[in-house]
């Protein structure tokens, strides 16, 4: 009896591993990237729709993924102090394109606070 059970269980599963879309609003540290996920939520009491966003860090290892990015995650074991997800694939490549604002604060943080004032 004894052999018949271990022949049976050959894997162990911890319950279902979940999976997530969403958009990389972050690829400034290696190999993690930052994702974005919305979800609609109802209010219990007043039964409106509302988005709730959510930042998950998730793990790169080849460093593919560019902001804009919509990638599908899935759950890991914890990696770092924030890290508990790896990138599964890229759904969909975005455009790569950095707002104008970002790359004038990295550049020189006193020219984007001129060029706002006038």
């Amino acid at each position: 009896m004894t052999q018949h059970a271990e022949a049976g269980t050959t894997e162990k599963t911890h319950g279902r591993i979940q999976e997530k879309v969403g958009t990389v609003i972050s690829n400034k540290m290696q190999k993690t990237i930052v994702v974005s996920v919305v979800s609609l939520k109802k209010h219990r009491i007043y039964k409106r729709t509302y988005k709730q966003t959510k930042h998950f860090y998730a793990h790169d290892e080849e460093n593919v993924c560019q902001i804009g990015d919509t990638v599908r995650i899935q759950e890991t074991r914890p990696l770092s102090k924030l890290k508990r997800w790896k990138l599964v694939e890229v759904l969909k490549l975005g455009s790569g394109i950095v707002p104008v604002e970002e790359v004038l604060a990295e550049a020189d943080p006193n020219l984007s606070a001129g060029s706002a004032e006038e």
